[in-house]
């Protein structure tokens, strides 16, 4: 091979190596997740990821500096965005690939829901079909900003922190379904473990805003009061 090859063939693996080196890090990898759901401020990443502020902006700045993530000011505050939609899916194939590929995935997530009672989870087609007929009612527990940037039809956003002095909204008559970011995050987990032992019947669902997307299902954006609840 000349040495004209061998040089670019270097440099491009360089390059590919750049995307590598930025996700090589736990942390990243949660803050990169956090930014598939939608944009948001230094302050609120470090407060979801339990980083410092000084901190998250350091894996940020590694982020933006593979092209994975870009910023904008506003006001006094910077605000992070994934830099382009294959940046979600390059993090879904990813994750997709450790769950297929890794046993530990799926070990560790049998053992934390397996701990709560909370393993099964409903899935999108029953959820349509439930929600379709009356049965179910449908919580988005994760932080308003996500439910804005995105919700399934007919939500409630009730965030996890607000949802105990928020029981009395609820039908106690309906099945509750409650989502999050996905088959990894525990948010929808603490939610049926907190709503069962109120009595309510309550479920998850695992799937998050992005593989609703990815299944070609419709998705909402907060035009209307997200605290009020659609009728069966």
């Amino acid at each position: 091979m000349s040495r004209t090859k061998q040089h670019y063939k270097e440099a491009i693996y360089a390059q590919f190596a750049r995307i590598g080196k930025a996700v090589a890090s736990p942390k990243r990898l949660e803050l990169l997740d956090l930014l598939c759901q939608g944009e948001r401020t230094v302050e609120t990443l470090a407060r979801e990821a339990g980083l410092s502020v000084a901190n998250t902006s350091q894996h940020l700045q590694v982020l933006r500096g593979a092209h994975l993530a870009e910023a904008r000011k506003q006001g006094l505050h910077v605000v992070y965005r994934i830099a382009d939609p294959q940046v979600a899916e390059f993090f879904h194939a990813l994750r997709t690939l450790a769950q297929t590929q890794l046993a530990e995935v799926e070990q560790l997530s049998r053992r934390f829901f397996n701990d709560r009672n909370e393993l099964e989870a409903v899935d999108r087609h029953t959820l349509l079909d439930r929600v379709r007929t009356g049965i179910a009612a449908v919580i988005d527990v994760r932080p308003p900003e996500e439910y804005q940037a995105g919700h399934l039809p007919g939500a409630l956003s009730i965030p996890l922190p607000e949802l105990r002095r928020r029981l009395a909204e609820l039908p106690r008559d309906r099945e509750i379904v409650a989502y999050c970011r996905g088959p990894y995050c525990v948010l929808s987990a603490e939610a049926v473990e907190m709503l069962r032992a109120e009595g309510f019947q309550a479920v998850r669902m695992e799937d998050g805003v992005q593989e609703w997307q990815q299944q070609g299902l419709p998705v909402e954006k907060a035009s209307r009061d997200p605290r009020s609840i659609d009728s069966p």
